[in-house]
C-alpha cells in the first residue's frame, strides 16, 4: 500500500551523531514526524519513555514479536529494538513524512517492506572521530566504547546498501544535507503524485 507520506530512515554507527541531526531537522520542518521505537534497553540521560523511545521488559517485547506488532527489530549491542507497524502506518497515512532511526539492519527490513523509503547513512568523518565523540559522551564504559567501534567496522560495510550518504564532519553542512535530501525527495514525480493526487486528476495526468 502506499502513503501520502514520505518515510526516511537514517542509520549510523553510534558516535557518528545522527540522533542530534535527526532532532536539529524536526525542529526546523514540523512536517517531519518521528517514529518511536520499542526498546529492551534502559533510558539513557534524560530519555524519557515515549519521547525517544518506548522502553519495555523482555516479556513486553516478545509479546509484540508474537503479535507481529512490528515491521521489523533487531538485537543491536545486546537490547532489541523494534518497530511499530501501526504508529508508521498512521502517521504516513496522515499524510505526514516519518523519520525512522535504526540500525543498518532495520533499514534494509524496511524497505523491503515499504519500497519507497529513502535510505540515509551518516558516516563519521574518520575512526578517530568516532572514538572521540563516543569517550566525550560519558555515557559508556570503556569495554561498552570498544564494542560500539566493533560493531561500528559491521555497520559501515553495508554504506552502499543505503541510497544516500552523509559525513557528519561540520554539523551545520550535514544538516543541510539532510535537509536538501528530504526537501529533493518530496519533489519527486512518485512523491508528489502520491502527495497531491488530486492535481494530478485535475490536469488529468495518470
Amino acid at each position: 500500500m502506499e502513503y501520502p507520506g514520505n518515510l526516511y530512515v537514517v542509520a549510523a554507527p553510534s558516535g557518528a551523531g545522527k540522533s542530534s541531526l535527526v532532532k536539529a531537522l524536526m525542529e526546523l520542518d514540523t512536517r517531519v514526524l518521528p517514529s518511536v521505537s520499542h526498546t529492551t534497553r534502559a533510558p539513557r540521560g534524560q530519555e524519557k519513555h515515549g519521547r525517544e523511545y518506548f522502553f519495555v521488559s523482555q516479556q513486553e517485547f516478545d509479546a509484540m514479536v508474537a503479535g507481529d506488532a512490528f515491521v521489523e527489530w533487531a538485537n543491536v549491542h545486546g537490547h532489541r529494538y523494534g518497530t511499530s507497524k501501526k504508529m508508521l502506518e498512521e502517521r504516513m497515512a496522515q499524510g505526514s513524512d516519518v523519520i525512522l532511526e535504526i540500525d543498518y539492519q532495520g533499514a534494509i527490513q524496511i524497505q523491503k517492506v515499504y519500497a519507497n523509503a529513502i535510505l540515509i547513512f551518516i558516516l563519521p568523518p574518520s575512526w578517530e572521530e568516532l572514538r572521540s565523540r563516543l569517550e566525550r559522551r560519558g555515557e559508556d564504559s570503556t569495554e561498552t566504547i570498544e564494542l560500539r567501534l566493533q560493531n561500528a567496522a559491521i555497520e559501515l560495510a553495508q554504506v552502499k546498501e543505503f541510497d544516500f550518504v552523509i559525513i557528519n564532519e561540520v554539523f551545520d553542512r550535514a544538516l543541510f544535507d539532510l535537509k536538501a535530501i528530504v526537501h529533493a525527495q518530496r519533489l519527486k514525480y512518485v512523491a508528489q503524485h502520491r502527495a497531491r493526487a488530486e492535481t494530478f486528476e485535475s490536469l488529468h495526468i495518470t
